[in-house]
């Protein structure tokens, strides 16, 4: 299906639009009900790594549209979900969604109240608006991944799993040597699903070793 000019349309929408309207995984997350095509990369991420065991208590950051959440949910068992955004979502069967920020104190402290304990799994999808400009854009979603990491050192239980995304470039230095020193095991992963030419990649760490690492 080819999409149309429009006046009142610029070319960068018209485009979007038309790849939307030919992306297999679209419509095939629209046949599925799930809330976005991203639910695709989650269940291909754990069919890969194998995080989301039934009874494992999740997190997952920045959740709207829901889509990770709806996989999630399916995996690991109803109410063993927690989807956090500062947005609002509809509403996910089996999931309890929290609107708030994970870099308040007070939203970590509902957090542990609502898991009556720690995290089995994190999750965090969040990327910042892009500028266009990479060496901006790498800066802004490190910075993110950086936060995600705090976040997850002070309620991911030990043994537990860390999903965050990042771009084309991988982790810096530091970070990846905070990540390896805090789980057992990191690697960064592409899902088939990823549209080719987005520059996101994700790092997937499991084994997590307990605060401050060994």
């Amino acid at each position: 299906m080819k999409v149309r000019s429009s006046r009142r349309r610029t070319a960068s929408s018209t485009r979007w639009l038309d790849r939307q309207l030919n992306d297999p995984y679209v419509q095939e997350a629209q046949r599925a009900g799930y809330h976005s095509r991203a639910a695709f990369k989650l269940a291909e991420i754990d069919d890969r790594f194998k995080l989301l065991r039934s009874g494992a208590r999740v997190i997952d950051l920045g959740a709207a549209p829901g889509g990770w959440s709806q996989i999630a949910a399916a995996r690991v068992g109803v109410d063993n979900v927690i989807a956090l955004d500062r947005e609002d979502m509809a509403e996910v069967p089996g999931v309890r969604f929290l609107k708030g920020d994970f870099l308040e104190p007070d939203t970590v402290a509902l957090l542990e109240t609502l898991l009556d304990g720690g995290a089995d799994v994190i999750l965090s999808d969040i990327a910042p608006a892009t500028t266009g400009h990479s060496a901006t854009d790498h800066l802004r979603i490190i910075a993110i991944a950086e936060a995600v990491l705090d976040f997850a050192e002070t309620v991911l239980n030990q043994g537990g799993a860390l999903v965050i995304k990042v771009f084309q470039g991988g982790t810096e230095k530091d970070l990846l040597d905070r990540l390896k020193r805090l789980f057992e095991s990191v690697k960064h992963v592409k899902p088939p699903s990823s549209r080719k030419e987005s520059p996101e990649l994700y790092v997937v760490a499991k084994g997590f070793k307990g605060r401050g690492g060994r």
